[in-house]
């Protein structure tokens, strides 16, 4: 694989018309701006009402959070669409087992959503403690020069690959320290055909989430010409 390919990221819910769709547009937007071009966010559905647009209130969530919700069809989870997958963020631990029964070889790299966000907010912790307490620096896509050459984007690129292809492992590592009292605590709830305050649950559950992994991606943020990455 060329390693300055695009780190590609899927979520997975049940008909992939309410929260899956929202975890990939608002996560593709945050990423788009911490590496332009670093990654590509899909999303698809164990049980996929094909061809349907997101959910109007799904997309009233997206563009409130800065996401574009248009041209969105909803796809049916196959082994084709989680081949050459990087990471796999599902919406319910039972999602995460039916990825796993499409592809085993999935295993390492497939996470509850808020289950993955928990992790990576350890290994945030970690580093700033590592730091001597000092919050380590972000670098955004309107800090970070742009790269002076197509070699530089590359380097930029392969950096931020090799960084997020090694993530899971690194996440899994410090699961033990990231565990909820409730399991129910890994997953978010299904709205659909439900009323809007449920709705508004799912954003409460997803959002904190989606806020944890675009920091993450932020503080690792390459810069042109340097390595990148938390221990």
């Amino acid at each position: 694989m060329d390693t300055s390919e695009p780190v590609r990221i899927l979520t997975v819910c049940t008909g992939n018309i309410c929260r899956s769709p929202v975890a990939e547009r608002l996560l593709q937007a945050g990423l788009d701006q911490a590496v332009p071009g670093g990654f590509l966010v899909a999303s698809a559905g164990t049980r996929a009402l094909v061809g349907e647009p997101m959910q109007r209130a799904s997309a009233d969530i997206v563009r409130t959070f800065g996401g574009n919700p248009e041209g969105f069809a909803a796809r049916q989870l196959t082994p084709r669409i989680l081949r050459g997958v990087d990471l796999v963020l599902t919406m319910t631990s039972g999602h995460r087992g039916e990825v796993l029964q499409l592809d085993a070889s999935l295993l390492k790299r497939t996470f509850t959503i808020r289950e993955f966000a928990r992790m990576l907010d350890v290994l945030d912790q970690r580093a700033a403690a590592a730091a001597d307490g000092q919050p380590a620096a972000v670098v955004s896509s309107q800090d970070t020069p742009p790269a002076s050459n197509a070699s530089d984007d590359d380097a930029r690129l392969a950096a931020n690959g090799a960084f997020w292809r090694g993530l899971p492992a690194r996440a899994a590592g410090v699961r033990h320290l990231s565990l909820p009292g409730d399991p129910a605590a890994n997953d978010i709830v299904d709205p659909y055909r439900r009323a809007p305050e449920v709705y508004r649950e799912m954003e409460d559950q997803l959002a904190p989430a989606i806020v944890s992994i675009l920091r993450h991606a932020r503080l690792n943020s390459p810069v042109p010409g340097s390595a990148t990455g938390s221990p």
